[in-house]
């Protein structure tokens, strides 16, 4: 009920005083730049070379599992986890015409993966594991060649099937799945009030369902031989985690009363009644200067 009284009161402003989508960007236009910020870092943690861990013929048992192409390809993974969740922010946008909430649901669903990304690639450079399949990366003839000395893997492969053979920890289809995914149902729970102790079971079955795409999307990489178990599984606990930390950084909890909307939201509209409700020095009245409405935005207190 609060939250709907904050939404009567955020349609009684005045027409010219209401956010708009390009100033609540302009408000955040430094997060905007820490985004780009993280694609190219991304993009340089997929050119440098990872480290290559020992590999020596002894531990070829449990790496020699069949060369096969992804069932779920790169390219869908961002398609799924983070397209589709912007599809339903727009859709609930058009619902309800409420700007933070469109903008802030964007950017942190963006954070989210971006971040996830750059932990993932990151962790899987410095790590090295090789992957299940890399005895057929590193001999695709099946003519395995080792050092006489230390036994170690003298590969004759293709240097970037080699390359990408020792990214196996940990997974990145099932961070960048737990991260867009997780967030779509932090989201979708507020959204819902899945959590108001009225005991709809429903509820939880639309939170649960994108989690349960990401899973099927990180038991793919298990059963496509790409990924260890181990790697999966910590893949998604680390998008999970960041998912919910970016979600509650521009959100309240779904459990909370207010955590239908943003929190941004929600400072606007107290600002907005304290604002009309001051004792009044000009000719305007209830009507807000412009580096007011910035402030305000940008989630600043006075």
């Amino acid at each position: 009920m609060q939250a709907s009284h904050h939404g009567a009161a955020a349609a009684a402003a005045p027409a010219s005083s209401l956010p708009t989508m390009p100033r609540v960007a302009r408000s955040h236009v430094w997060d905007w730049l820490a985004l780009l910020l993280l694609v190219a870092v991304e993009v340089l943690l997929n050119v440098v070379e990872p480290f290559h861990r020992f590999v020596g013929s002894g531990m070829m048992t449990d790496l020699r599992y069949p060369l096969k192409s992804n069932t779920v390809p790169i390219w869908t993974v961002p398609v799924v986890a983070v397209i589709v969740p912007m599809v339903i922010f727009t859709i609930v946008y058009i619902r309800r015409r409420n700007v933070y909430d469109l903008h802030h649901a964007i950017l942190g669903i963006l954070f989210a993966a971006l971040i996830t990304g750059v932990l993932t690639d990151a962790i899987k450079d410095a790590v090295g594991r090789p992957r299940p399949d890399f005895f057929w990366r590193c001999f695709p003839d099946g003519k395995a060649v080792y050092d006489k000395i230390t036994t170690g893997v003298i590969c004759h492969g293709d240097p970037s099937v080699i390359k990408e053979g020792y990214k196996s920890f940990p997974s990145g289809h099932s961070s960048w799945s737990f991260a867009g995914l997780g967030f779509l149902s932090w989201y979708l729970a507020g959204k819902i009030t899945a959590f108001d102790r009225r005991g709809h079971v429903a509820k939880l079955c639309v939170v649960f369902l994108p989690l349960l795409v990401a899973a099927m999307i990180a038991i793919s990489r298990v059963d496509d031989y790409w990924h260890h178990w181990q790697d999966v599984f910590s893949g998604g606990v680390l998008g999970l985690v960041v998912a919910s930390v970016c979600y509650l950084q521009f959100f309240p909890p779904p459990s909370d009363e207010k955590g239908l909307w943003p929190h941004a939201h929600f400072k606007y509209i107290t600002d907005r009644e304290e604002e009309e409700n001051r004792p009044q020095n000009s000719n305007e009245t209830g009507s807000c200067t412009r580096d007011d409405l910035d402030a305000l935005e940008a989630g600043r207190r006075d």
